[in-house]
């Protein structure tokens, strides 16, 4: 497509692996209680099974109404991520303040439906109270070389939702590291408020590689046009010093800036317990 055009599409390798390796090194001078509280104000608290209700979203709203009340000196998360239709329970029972609300949209996670029944539903999701929508590019279309439809139909999503975040995942786990890199590009120039690694749903999920790629991408997309598009990695996330790695990987190519839960998101459930268990350092604390 004309808008990549700018842009170098190649990836080293070898170069990522060399610099995954030193990261991973350095990612253990971060085990403190410091970088524990930000990474658990980055998580977004999610559950996407078939079966959610009301009385399973109203329990991890109460938990996360009372978090504080419980761990005054520990951060909340940043999120509840849910199902379309479980967005009207969040709204209605979640009551602590500055924690925002997801859904996952567009068909997910397999993104195989039609693009006006996408946009509704990720219109749907803002109008019931959803402030953030995590969506899924059609990757089958996008391995078929259709950057057009790729590229038309996340810009026609971001347009229908308005000043709710778009987050668009790229489901990495399907792609080559050339292709992550494209992939990252077309979802920032169609407006992407965020891209994230994966569903969570297909055998492989969030790599250091893939976080890599597309943290150099986003770095490459702001020295360009000047806008901070945020990031998430997500699927398979429930160590917390797998989590110090991708934390790091963001400070070491973004920077500081990115080191909030504006730009920097990880989607997890059970890594949340572990990092309150980093911090109060007592490993029999499951509070979520």
């Amino acid at each position: 497509m004309k808008i990549l055009q700018d842009y170098n599409l190649s990836v080293d390798d070898q170069i990522i692996k060399t610099n995954i390796d030193k990261i991973k090194q350095e990612s253990k001078t971060l085990q403190n209680t410091e970088v524990y509280n930000r990474i658990l104000n980055i998580i977004d608290l999610t559950t996407l099974t078939e079966t959610d209700n009301e009385s399973k979203i109203q329990d991890m709203c109460e938990k996360v109404n009372d978090f504080n009340s419980k761990f005054s000196h520990i951060s909340n998360v940043a999120a509840i991520c849910v199902y379309p239709s479980m967005v009207p329970y969040v709204k209605k029972h979640l009551k602590a303040e500055k924690i925002n609300i997801a859904s996952v949209g567009g068909g997910f996670p397999a993104s195989q439906t039609f693009t006006l029944i996408k946009i509704d539903e990720c219109k749907m999701a803002v109008d019931a109270g959803a402030n953030e929508v995590d969506i899924v590019i059609p990757v089958g279309e996008f391995l078929d070389g259709n950057d057009n439809l790729v590229f038309e139909e996340t810009k026609k999503i971001k347009g229908a939702i308005g000043k709710a975040h778009l987050k668009v995942i790229l489901e990495t786990g399907d792609l080559n590291a050339e292709q992550i890199r494209k992939a990252s590009l077309l979802a920032m120039e169609a407006g992407a408020d965020f891209i994230k690694t994966s569903t969570g749903k297909v055998a492989v999920s969030a790599t250091h590689d893939a976080m890599y790629i597309m943290s150099e991408a986003i770095k490459d997309y702001y020295q360009k046009t000047g806008r901070k598009v945020g990031i998430k990695p997500a699927g398979g996330i429930r160590e917390v010093e797998d989590a110090l790695v991708y934390y790091s990987i963001v400070e070491k190519v973004l920077g500081e800036d990115w080191l909030n839960n504006e730009l920097f998101r990880i989607g997890a459930s059970s890594l949340a317990n572990k990092v309150i268990q980093a911090i109060e350092k007592d490993e029999s604390i499951k509070y979520f």
